[in-house]
């Protein structure tokens, strides 16, 4: 035993050195790991005297409870949580962090530790999008926990691990909508019409009811949302974003679709649903999945194409159309202009078309230079 200043140090039966130190709170502490050396200790317990004197000592106890325990909670108190983002975090909580890093000690966990995780979830089937979810909701975890001072440091470091790389998605042509939304029952036939020319999600979809739409002036107006909780509660709320709360634009050819649907399918009180189910009760995405695929077996797609797809089209459409940046991310609902950068990609036709335009232009602007008519100036040929 070796005395010193602050803590102690001693040599055990293994040759490996120990230190301890006492807490603030009067409790003796040993140092989590053994040292290879007596110098090794001894540095620690300098660094650990510095967190001391400037109040940045982590009572080593709070790091012991249970990873799934404090996810939980940290879900559980999340100022604003909407349903969509509570259900969404609650599975990936539940599939794909707790079974392996649900019981082990928050203080345990150490960047090769989740290294390991993280490949075990690629390497067991679960696709990159959903493993980068996970890693970057483990991350918003741990940073809370630093921010607790139950850790010093957030082990969730690996470069691009919370980056989704999602695959590209397929874009339907004009017939395809058109064979999809022909191939459905007709009470759904405005709905596939809609996400697509519309640009609208599933939930906005789903909650839109008689009052938010202009028969009249061809106007959408999205002021809610559906979703539909693991209960099989289906909740209603506000957009999630203040761009998600916008005003749609439709031209005549939609609308004459539209204002059929509305004579036939949705009541006339102001609350009514747009779309409901066949009996008129509120939609549901198991009640629509079968006329789904009825949809794409019509137009000879197959199960890969998504609902969603019909949306991701739309925006690729309006892109085309020669929509601006601030257009599309309106249309979106979006804030950022992340998403919407992603529509405004140039094609081939496109690359020619500004090719030529500068070949034009080149034309016009040598037109414009005046010809030289006196040549007696110009040397003369030299015959080579």
């Amino acid at each position: 035993m070796t005395k010193r200043r602050f803590g102690r140090i001693r040599k055990l039966p293994s040759g490996r050195f120990q230190a301890r130190y006492p807490g603030p709170d009067g409790i003796d502490r040993p140092a989590p790991d053994t040292f290879s050396s007596k110098s090794e200790a001894a540095r620690w317990l300098t660094l650990k005297e510095a967190d001391l004197s400037r109040n940045q000592w982590i009572d080593p106890a709070l790091g012991e409870i249970p990873l799934g325990d404090y996810a939980h909670n940290w879900i559980r108190e999340r100022p604003g949580l909407r349903p969509k983002t509570l259900v969404l975090y609650s599975g990936i909580l539940r599939n794909h962090i707790a079974p392996t890093l649900g019981t082990e000690p928050v203080r345990a966990l150490t960047p090769p530790k989740l290294r390991n995780w993280r490949q075990n979830l690629l390497d067991g089937g679960l696709g990159p999008v959903t493993t980068a979810k996970a890693y970057r909701l483990l991350r918003s975890i741990l940073a809370t926990a630093v921010e607790d001072r139950i850790i010093d440091t957030n082990p969730c470091y690996i470069k691009g691990a919370a980056t989704e790389r999602s695959p590209e998605r397929p874009v339907l042509s004009v017939p395809e909508v058109y064979q999809v939304a022909n191939g459905v029952h007709p009470r759904f036939r405005v709905l596939v019409l809609l996400a697509t020319f519309g640009s609208l999600r599933w939930g906005e979809l789903a909650g839109l009811q008689r009052r938010h739409v202009d028969l009249v002036n061809g106007v959408v107006r999205i002021r809610q949302a559906v979703v539909e909780l693991p209960t099989g509660e289906l909740r209603t709320s506000s957009p999630k974003s203040a761009a998600g709360r916008r005003t749609i634009y439709l031209d005549e050819f939609v609308m004459d679709d539209i204002r059929t649907h509305f004579e036939i399918y949705v009541e006339s009180k102001s609350d009514a649903f747009v779309f409901t189910g066949a009996k008129g009760a509120q939609l549901r995405r198991s009640t629509f999945q079968r006329h789904w695929r009825r949809g794409l077996k019509a137009a000879g797609l197959d199960g890969r194409v998504h609902f969603h797809d019909l949306r991701h089209t739309g925006n690729t459409w309006a892109a085309e159309s020669g929509a601006t940046l601030r257009e599309l991310m309106e249309r979106m609902g979006h804030a950022s202009s992340r998403a919407a950068l992603i529509y405004l990609h140039t094609n081939d036709d496109r690359h020619r078309t500004v090719a030529r335009g500068m070949s034009e232009l080149v034309e016009k602007r040598l037109k414009e230079i005046p010809v030289e008519s006196d040549t007696d100036d110009l040397p003369e040929a030299s015959g080579t």
